[in-house]
């Protein structure tokens, strides 16, 4: 069995994905392996009310490539970081199609835990990864951490 050398951590810059984005880099420091970070913008603006042009769309994304830069500086020393990967769309297709572009050999990321109603209406990209993706999925449940 290889052990994992390229690990994908998808981040909606939520205190879940934090939390996994903090484990994968303590795996990934013990393994020696690289951490590709990615944030999967959806982009579901047909819910609000207001017109959204292409220049507030560029400052989203510029934005959130700011803060994953600012992930990776944070942990700047304890893992192998590849360049940050920011992408638009359904976040569930994106984490795929970046696994199966870098050669992901697992992705770790955080659970929101939801249950009931919440997690009928909301679904889960991490227990839907967990059945499609192109390689083992690792998800670490924060339960400490408020949904």
């Amino acid at each position: 069995m290889k052990l994992p050398s390229r690990i994908l951590v998808p981040t909606d810059f939520s205190e879940h994905a934090t939390c996994a984005l903090d484990y994968a880099v303590a795996l990934a420091h013990k393994l020696g392996a690289k951490i590709y970070l990615l944030n999967a913008m959806g982009l579901q603006f047909a819910e609000y009310p207001i017109a959204v042009t292409a220049d507030m769309i560029d400052s989203i994304m510029r934005s959130n490539q700011k803060v994953l830069e600012a992930l990776i500086a944070a942990r700047a020393g304890q893992a192998d970081f590849a360049p940050a990967i920011l992408d638009a769309g359904d976040a569930r297709l994106i984490i795929e199609q970046q696994a199966i572009e870098i050669g992901a050999d697992l992705i770790v990321m955080g659970t929101h835990g939801r249950q009931g109603v919440k997690r009928a209406l909301l679904g889960s990209v991490a227990e839907s990864l967990a059945r499609t993706a192109p390689c083992p999925v690792l998800l670490v449940r924060t339960n400490n951490v408020p949904a």
